[in-house]
């Protein structure tokens, strides 16, 4: 069994999957993730990222290959274990919103926190606090039914962000969102994560989205066809277009 780097949070080396009705959805994939790092993983929908995702996060078990967090062996965890990984240590935003209807937008937000033990106190001000960031702090009070599905996806990034996970897996988080709200989500996100030191991997078929990342890696039919480094993304538009005349 090969040792992953030193430097890398996140770690897999020829991960296998196929589906149930014998499709393949992972033929080989080998990545490195280091600390602190944005990476996206892109490609056309049906190209394997979700698994790829569900793999590394431990919610999927490759049928073949090796995971690993921190120098620890995910692929080799019980489920139980696997459940506390994620519990505890990282994040997850799904492509579309889905919210405890019973519980108010802060204790939603505030779950993950109060699942790991802590104060209800506590957790309210940390979910508030990100609430406040993504513009929807004066709807902390409010049902999941009284939001719009926008609304509702940044309670969940908020609810991911909220507990400081040591990874944040965000599987198209944008997807829902209308095109102003999908830019202030996303520099949210990718301002946390580096003001944070909390490492991303982020699945999209959006060339923009994925040029807000240090690096990409793309798949097609499970494979892994490139990398490619990317430049820093231009901090606001009129820059570009700047740079673009000059």
């Amino acid at each position: 069994m090969e040792a992953p780097p030193d430097n890398d949070v996140l770690w897999a080396r020829s991960l296998h999957f196929t589906h149930k009705d014998g499709s393949p959805a992972l033929s080989g994939v080998s990545l490195g993730v280091r600390e602190g790092e944005i990476l996206a993983v892109t490609g056309p929908r049906g190209s394997g990222k979700s698994t790829l995702l569900g793999c590394l996060a431990g919610l999927v078990r490759a049928q073949r290959g090796e995971v690993w967090f921190n120098s620890v062996p995910v692929h080799t965890m019980g489920p139980l274990t696997r459940e506390r990984l994620r519990r505890d240590r990282f994040g997850w935003i799904d492509p579309a919103p889905v919210l405890v209807p019973e519980l108010n937008v802060w204790e939603n937000a505030a779950l993950p926190l109060m699942l790991r033990g802590t104060t209800r106190r506590r957790a309210k001000v940390a979910a508030q606090e990100w609430l406040e960031r993504l513009d929807i702090g004066d709807k902390a009070r409010r049902s999941p039914a009284d939001l719009t599905q926008s609304e509702r996806q940044r309670v969940c990034v908020a609810r991911a962000l909220a507990p400081a996970p040591t990874v944040l897996f965000a599987d198209e988080p944008t997807a829902p969102l209308h095109r102003a709200d999908r830019g202030h989500v996303l520099r949210t996100l990718t301002t946390a994560a580096r003001s944070h030191g909390i490492t991303v991997v982020l699945a999209t078929h959006d060339a923009g989205t994925a040029a807000l990342a240090d690096r990409a890696v793309s798949l097609l039919d499970g494979r892994r066809v490139r990398t490619v480094h990317l430049p820093p993304a231009p901090e606001t538009e009129g820059r570009a277009a700047c740079s673009l005349s000059a």
